[in-house]
């Protein structure tokens, strides 16, 4: 079996795409990355997304084409990749969560290298970008959202 490949992007949402643009690519993605092993969470403020993915290494040359060519965003910019180490978001094949724009922007400006998560982060340290991204998620795991919000 391969090794685990996580990629971790940002993007501007495109000119003029609605929400329910936005949703129908996630629910296709959903769909598609059920079908094909990928996992992940996409974040949006309305204005930017940060996306978090991760499968084997053919799953995601897959996936990344088929974000690469989606017309709901532009000025797509790498935070991070990786290969090796554990699968992050096993439940979820894509959900997009709506996020503060200052929460976006902080998870946006974090320290992505390594994919680093520590098991305990004290007051005294600063949160890497997918402990982040973990706190705006907690409180949607584990939660069932309506048909029309999970993608």
């Amino acid at each position: 079996m391969g090794k685990l490949h996580t990629l971790v992007y940002t993007s501007q949402v495109g000119l003029g795409a609605t929400l329910l643009q936005v949703e129908e690519v996630a629910r296709s993605a959903a769909t598609h990355n059920a079908t094909t092993g990928v996992t992940g969470v996409l974040l949006t403020d309305g204005s930017r997304f940060l996306q978090y993915i991760e499968g084997l290494e053919g799953a995601m040359v897959n996936a990344w084409s088929r974000i690469s060519s989606a017309s709901c965003h532009n000025n797509i910019a790498e935070l991070a990749c990786s290969v090796g180490g554990p699968r992050r978001f096993p439940y979820w094949s894509m959900r997009w969560l709506p996020v503060e724009p200052e929460d976006l922007r902080i998870a946006m400006l974090s320290d992505w290298r390594g994919l680093l998560r520590r098991e305990e982060v004290t007051m005294f340290q600063v949160p890497t970008g997918i402990e982040r991204v973990n706190r705006l998620i907690d409180p949607y795991e584990g939660v069932d959202l309506p048909d029309w919000w999970d993608a």
